[in-house]
């Protein structure tokens, strides 16, 4: 296994670290030793079910030492992309625990200026589709915080917010804004805060596509873990190549 010579880390959460509410082995012993080689490092994560705060909160509940300054999320990315458009009015469909994230934004539940979407889990039916399709048809703009196909529950695979997303592409004829992986603008939103370039900056994470192919597509390296979402046939089909394969978080540390 080659080692690879960077100068900071961009780490994915969810099914890397932990899953669900399960720590990952390894996972403390890698944040400790990132903290002591002073490799400056930024989570990262597409999830959309809690806030920033609450990832937090989750983080340390969990044993891992993370700060806020240290986590970018496709809902923080989300509210200060909408404020970077002024006020607009808003048409949520996302988690109340997530709520009061955007609560600087007029909320229109019949033309708004965006319809942003989050996971809302067992809520999705024919009602609220064909309610967004109607506020698409009438002019409104979508926004998905995030587009994955699914995710890593204790329990299996779960289906994600991408499908529902791109039913609504599909019958509306828009294209969605995505704003979280693998979306470049998230990707150098964060390496902004690294201050480093990409090339010497590596992603880690358990999603093919969103994250070693996002981080690519900037110019990161990827690390892909075996763990969380990882499927090996899934990522043989795939046409991206990761730089490096690792078993799991326990074995970054060796490749450093």
């Amino acid at each position: 296994m080659t080692n690879l010579t960077l100068e900071g880390l961009v780490l994915d959460m969810d099914g890397v670290f932990y899953v669900g509410d399960k720590l990952l082995d390894g996972a403390t012993e890698t944040l400790q030793a990132l903290r002591e080689k002073d490799l400056p490092f930024r989570f990262i994560t597409n999830t959309t079910t809690r806030s920033p705060d609450e990832l937090v909160e989750k983080l340390e509940r969990l044993g891992l030492d993370a700060h806020r300054d240290e986590i970018f999320t496709a809902v923080s990315a989300t509210v200060e992309y909408l404020q970077q458009r002024g006020k607009p009015s808003v048409y949520l469909l996302v988690r109340d625990s997530v709520r009061a994230c955007f609560s600087d934004f007029k909320h229109n539940d019949k033309d708004p200026d965006f319809v942003v979407i989050g996971d809302i889990g067992a809520s999705w039916d024919y009602e609220t589709l064909n309610r967004v399709f109607n506020m698409l048809m009438s002019g409104s703009k979508l926004i998905c915080m995030h587009r994955n196909k699914y995710f890593q529950a204790e329990e299996g695979l779960r289906m994600d917010i991408g499908a529902f997303v791109a039913a609504l592409e599909y019958v509306s004829d828009k294209k969605a804004i995505v704003i979280g992986k693998p979306a470049p603008a998230f990707f150098q939103m964060v390496l902004s805060s690294l201050g480093l370039p990409a090339q010497k900056v590596a992603i880690v994470g358990d999603d093919i596509e969103s994250d070693v192919g996002g981080g690519q597509a900037v110019g990161m390296q990827g690390i892909l873990v075996q763990t969380g979402k990882y499927r090996e046939e899934i990522a043989r089909k795939s046409s991206v190549q990761p730089d490096q394969l690792i078993e799991s978080i326990a074995a970054l540390a060796d490749i450093l």
